[in-house]
């Protein structure tokens, strides 16, 4: 079972605000907000690629900033929002550099969890086409498997759905459930708010570096908050699992 992430006090100057707040595996969790509330850095701080400049986050009762690098990068499984690939490998390479954290892991393990994410990811039939091949969508594909061949314990991923077409994007989605389900944490960016709303079990709402809710969709995207912090009147449609958010124009409310 995966350990706790446990964010206490977290400062990133100009960027996070005194961040506190307590994420427990077996849940898919989004983090939502506006341009610049700090989303992306609020997750790399999650990954510990960024350390910040006060407060800690540790997973379980070990801060990151102790953890060995390999041991980090076993747990904490991290899809940056536009990742880059240096090299031109085939899309069954890139996927198996996930495994470099397990270096010394049987073989025969390793193969069965690269098969398991480029099958989870649908590229069976583009494992051996080199990446620059790839439309937009099937790379960012790609890259997800990557992440998944490490098996981590935490799933970590910024903004995972916006090259995707509705339906890998649907796939997508069960697959982070399926994770969670097996006890596995999940935290994603999302700026689709619906999608939150209709596929998160928890709603981190940042603005301005703060953090203004925290809670069940239901509560951390009510129309109010919404309101409050994008600015917009809103309201929800249909019911839960299925809804959708209709914008109307902009509101002077802050």
């Amino acid at each position: 079972m995966a350990g706790d992430l446990v964010l206490e006090h977290l400062v990133v100057t100009d960027r996070l605000d005194a961040i506190s707040s307590h994420l427990a595996p077996g849940a898919v969790t989004a983090i939502c907000g506006p341009n610049g509330a700090g989303k992306s850095t609020l997750l790399s701080c999650l990954a510990g690629l960024l350390t910040p400049d006060a407060g800690t986050v540790g997973l379980g009762e070990i801060p990151l900033s102790q953890m060995a690098a390999d041991a980090r990068a076993r747990s904490l499984g991290y899809l940056p929002q536009a990742p880059e690939v240096a090299w031109d490998l085939s899309v069954e390479t890139l996927v198996s550099l996930g495994r470099l954290p397990w270096r010394g892991a049987p073989a025969q393990e390793a193969q069965a969890a690269i098969d398991a994410a480029i099958a989870a990811m649908d590229l069976g039939g583009l494992r051996t086409r080199s990446v620059s091949r790839l439309s937009g969508g099937e790379r960012a594909r790609a890259l997800m498997a990557r992440v998944l061949a490490t098996k981590p314990d935490w799933l970590l991923a910024d903004e995972p759905l916006a090259n995707l077409d509705l339906a890998h994007a649907a796939s997508l989605m069960r697959r982070f459930h399926e994770q969670a389900a097996e006890g596995r944490g999940v935290v994603l960016v999302l700026h689709d708010l619906a999608t939150a709303m209709n596929h998160a079990d928890r709603v981190l709402v940042l603005n301005r570096g703060r953090l203004i809710a925290d809670g069940t969709p239901d509560e951390a995207l009510s129309e109010a908050v919404i309101r409050k912090v994008w600015s917009v009147d809103v309201q929800w449609l249909g019911e839960r699992g299925t809804r959708a958010l209709a914008v109307g124009l902009a509101s002077d409310e802050k």
